[in-house]
């Protein structure tokens, strides 16, 4: 059954020119609309082919004026992704072809999508439940070989299956507690304490495990925030661009360059980072370098990573020693030692020991960031305890975790207190209305609403 009457279409492709754009439809009229902007190559018509083939054609403009050869497709609910019949046509991607061609699709009959609104169909459909149509939102954002596979597997159900888990034991206790309750005459074994005790802890240790994974999911979602810090001229900026691949930040050997924070995303050591490339941190009479050595001192004071960068081929000074202390006192800190294709001047180890920090050397200029990038793979290790898909990855989930366990908990005190069977299965009822929240069987349309909006147009 269709979640909404009418038929919505979108560019579903991103914009700017590209080798391919897709224009999207959903809705009862989706292949009606579609057909009247595609005129098929042959005598078939689009509905006289079978669904889900690729049919060769033209897109027409509003005037019924061919304005680009494509393929389209359509598919009939519910055997479609958002449970609707579905229509796609797979244009050259120029953006004005897929301008006109979207015109043409309005004109017809469809409106607008809204921001997420076909993954938001197919979760109204039945067709996703509210933790998979999460993980498309996580797919979209990856940042990481990981959270592309983790993503993925949310999506494939391995988060709905371990909660539908959970789920099912505890519905298992109450309805073994109401037979019990409800038909005393019956030859029904009654639980004893240890085993209905134990069957609660069982599924506490669960979400337990459920909610030790948050910390990780909040890095494969958000990436560890990174800052790259040290005096001028230390190798900052040419150590950001090294990381990323490309000339993101401008290098010179004139110091006090770089006088706002440049940031920019990467993955390394299998760790999906936000690089923050800082101002030299000196004492400066110049208005707008001292205000860039104040980002860059916010920007340590929030990192969750701080890169203290040093030249190797200068000698270190009190400064160095100083501006390490105290990254080491506000997060995780490894000491790079940059230049290191050049000749190295004398280091005094004991004294950045003492610091308690790991000390590793790299060179931009070659892109040796091979010690760097085992250093930050042992900072951040990939805990092999989770399987793929079944981590938590927001705080909407932690939260309503937390209040199944709460219950759970309640629960068992209830059971070990003695109290009678309706406080307990009060507290269950609670639990499994949270569990409810995770799949979406019980959450608000206001915090769907929310979800959905997060979402790219046309997804």
């Amino acid at each position: 059954m269709s979640a909404q009457g009418d038929t919505i279409a979108a560019i579903s492709t991103p914009s700017g020119p590209g080798a391919i754009g897709i224009l999207r439809l959903s809705g009862p009229r989706a292949v009606e609309i579609a057909e009247a902007c595609f005129r098929p190559l042959g005598a078939k018509g689009l509905r006289e082919r079978p669904p889900r083939t690729l049919v060769y054609g033209s897109l027409l403009d509003q005037r019924g004026e061919a304005i680009d050869q494509v393929l389209c497709t359509y598919s009939l609910g519910p055997a479609s992704y958002t449970g609707e019949d579905t229509a796609e046509l797979h244009c050259h991607g120029a953006p004005m072809v897929l301008s006109l061609g979207l015109e043409a699709l309005f004109a017809a009959g469809a409106r607008q999508a809204r921001a997420g609104e076909f993954t938001q169909r197919a979760f109204l459909n039945g067709r996703l439940d509210l933790a998979q149509a999460e993980a498309v939102g996580d797919l979209l954002e990856a940042r990481s070989r990981e959270g592309v596979r983790h993503a993925a597997s949310q999506l494939a159900g391995a988060l709905s299956r371990k909660i539908g888990g959970i789920y099912a034991a505890l519905v298992d206790v109450m309805a073994h507690f109401h037979a019990v309750l409800d038909y005393p005459d019956e030859d029904i074994d009654p639980f004893r304490l240890e085993q209905l005790d134990e069957a609660l802890s069982d599924q506490e240790g669960e979400l337990n495990t459920l909610l030790a994974s948050c910390a990780r999911g909040k890095l494969l979602r958000d990436g560890v925030s990174c800052a790259i810090v040290g005096r001028p001229n230390a190798g900052k900026s040419s150590l950001l661009n090294a990381m990323v691949g490309w000339e993101r930040a401008i290098v010179t050997e004139i110091p006090g360059t770089t006088r706002d924070t440049v940031e920019e995303q990467c993955e390394l050591g299998g760790v999906p980072l936000r690089l923050i490339d800082t101002a030299g941190l000196r004492e400066t009479g110049d208005p707008v370098e001292r205000l860039g050595v104040e980002r860059a001192r916010k920007a340590m004071e929030e990192a969750e990573l701080i890169l203290v960068l040093i030249d190797a081929s200068r000698p270190a000074l009190e400064e160095d020693f100083a501006l390490l202390r105290e990254a080491a006192a506000l997060a995780p800190a490894i000491l790079v030692w940059t230049k290191g294709d050049l000749p190295a001047a004398p280091r005094p180890v004991r004294s950045f020991e003492e610091i308690g920090c790991s000390a590793v050397t790299v060179s931009a200029k070659t892109q040796d960031l091979d010690e760097l990038c085992n250093e930050i793979s042992c900072a951040f290790p990939q805990d092999l305890y989770w399987s793929y898909g079944q981590i938590l990855t927001n705080a909407r989930q932690e939260e309503a975790a937390s209040r199944a366990r709460e219950a759970i908990r309640r629960a068992r005190g209830a059971l070990q207190a003695g109290m009678t069977p309706d406080a307990l299965l009060t507290d269950v009822e609670e639990a499994l209305s949270a569990l409810g929240e995770l799949t979406g069987q019980s959450v608000r349309e206001d915090i769907t609403a929310r979800i959905f909006a997060k979402f790219c147009v046309g997804k």
